[in-house]
């Protein structure tokens, strides 16, 4: 199976946006067991800005000085996953819009993936937030994981944040609000009700992962957005184990997922009964 695995910001960094050296652990041992489990593994892994912020110290009032940061928490990030994964060999690979949206240059992206999978690489992802302006900017790494998707035509996308899945209303202010099990189509009406708000040093919000959802449901691609502390996340949705967490159907006139799909209470999902 080929997978696209995106990292938010919260899931590697602490309030104080310095990276927490046990959460990047227990995500490259879950990369690790997917290479060894023969897939094919993209990681699209946010988490520079808010490392350069917490290795410096400085905080950034203009956009040079975020592209400075992230010029200095690429670098640590990059080592930080290299520590926990010895004997991989990573390839660091930075986007902008221009890269996905002119032929040449998409082209060019694609075959440098696809070489470096063939060769047994996990490539890293990010957003070359350094030079990248508002006209070329992604803007955020849920929409750069959807669009990495479906360059490389992947089968899975995970979306890995620090919530366990959407819900009927932001849960954090109403506490009677509901887990939605299965979305079976990102529909404008959906994206209406969710705001963009996000918290700490994230970009993205939970709208931007409905939107990353679309765009791989506009393709075909199944999608799961999940809780990246729940233990053994990727092994268990790639594997098709019950997970508390999200799954968007590949599109709406199909009910396969391309993996087996299960509520977190076990039961097999019925479509329709969400949204």
């Amino acid at each position: 199976m080929r997978l696209v695995v995106k990292i938010g910001t919260s899931s590697l960094c602490g309030d104080d946006g310095l990276l927490i050296d046990e959460r990047i652990k227990n995500l490259a041992a879950q990369m690790a067991w997917a290479r060894q489990n023969s897939h094919e593994l993209v990681v699209v892994s946010s988490g520079a800005v808010g490392a350069g912020i917490g290795r410096s110290g400085k905080h950034p009032s203009e956009v040079v000085e975020k592209q400075a940061l992230a010029a200095i928490g690429q670098a640590y990030l990059m080592q930080a996953y290299q520590r926990h994964l010895p004997d991989v060999v990573l390839a660091q690979i930075l986007l902008t819009r221009q890269d996905l949206e002119d032929a040449r240059r998409r082209a060019n992206s694609v075959n440098t993936i696809q070489r470096l999978l063939e060769w047994g690489v996990l490539p890293i992802v990010n957003e070359n937030d350094t030079v990248a302006h508002e006209e070329i900017r992604i803007g955020d790494n849920d929409t750069l994981a959807a669009r990495v998707a479906v360059l490389i035509n992947a089968n899975l996308l995970i979306l890995l944040s620090d919530v366990d899945g959407l819900y009927t209303e932001d849960p954090r202010k109403t506490p009677a609000a509901k887990h939605v099990g299965t979305v079976q189509w990102v529909s404008g009406e959906l994206l209406n009700r969710h705001g963009t708000k996000t918290r700490g040093w994230g970009t993205g919000g939970i709208r931007t992962k409905l939107l990353a959802a679309r765009i791989a449901q506009e393709h075909a691609i199944p999608t799961v957005l999940a809780d990246s502390t729940t233990p053994d996340v990727v092994p268990h949705l790639v594997q098709g184990d019950v997970v508390r967490a999200t799954y968007f159907l590949s599109r709406p006139d199909d009910p396969s997922f391309g993996v087996n799909v299960r509520n977190h209470s076990g039961m097999e999902i019925l479509l329709g009964d969400e949204y």
